[in-house]
């Protein structure tokens, strides 16, 4: 871990985790049925890769207090060589062969909470967090020490988290995560009890099919760690 005040460029292989097969589109045959040329690498998968460059330049002020806004433009397969690029102080692109598949914007302390809005009550997600949580990143390519060192979550549980709820609840077949915007409130560590609650705010038609929006409160042993706004096509055409 470095001192580091602003974010460096970086590059890593993308890598389709098995653990995304449930959905469809993570495989090369359900992929090639929607009309894509192989399996699409998980976007909360990409985006841990992508925390890198601020767990690095930030440190633990980041991972206990930051945030991101991040956007998937293009897919991302399996072994493409992502280059992720700094557009300014804290604008990250992950591009591959030259083209900008995400966009993302690193906040270093989050000022502006993400506040629950009315809607559609999911039923909440509840398990004891563990090693698979704050080594998701380093099986994504994010090779940041601390998470293992220190035993706690790596920031893309969250979205992960979020991802949960739409396979788990509000999906069938082959969905598409499509942005997130996240808010650090703390520190999670390996054996807390994870409580997570979601709301559908908003369900909407689209060219690319249905999609819908959540907000998403994350809680460690009774203590808010995370919120999430989440959007995902979760009914291709």
């Amino acid at each position: 871990m470095t001192d580091a005040a602003t974010l460096q460029p970086w590059s890593v292989a993308a890598v389709n985790l098995p653990e995304h097969a449930d959905n469809p589109i993570h495989t090369d045959a359900g992929a090639r049925a929607a009309g894509f040329d192989a399996a699409l690498v998980a976007g909360v998968t990409t985006y841990a890769a992508m925390t890198h460059l601020p767990a690095v330049a930030w440190g633990r002020e980041w991972i206990e207090r930051g945030g991101a806004a991040v956007r998937f433009r293009t897919p991302i397969l399996d072994g493409d060589r992502i280059e992720c690029g700094v557009e300014d102080d804290r604008r990250v692109t992950a591009s591959v062969n030259g083209s900008v598949r995400v966009e993302a914007e690193f906040v270093r302390r989050v000022r502006d909470p993400i506040e629950p809005r009315p809607g559609d009550r999911l039923e909440p997600i509840e398990f004891e967090l563990d090693g698979s949580w704050s080594d998701y990143g380093m099986r994504a390519g994010d090779d940041c020490p601390i998470y293992a060192a220190e035993e706690i979550a790596h920031p893309a549980s969250w979205p992960r988290l979020a991802n949960h709820f739409c396979h788990e609840q509000l999906v069938t077949g082959s969905w598409i995560h499509v942005r997130s915007r996240i808010a650090h409130l703390g520190i999670a560590r390996v054996g807390a009890a994870i409580r997570a609650h979601a709301t559908v705010v908003d369900r909407f038609d689209s060219r690319a099919g249905e999609r819908a929006l959540l907000d998403v409160i994350v809680a460690a042993d009774g203590r808010k760690v995370a919120a999430v706004e989440h959007e995902a096509i979760i009914s291709l055409p």
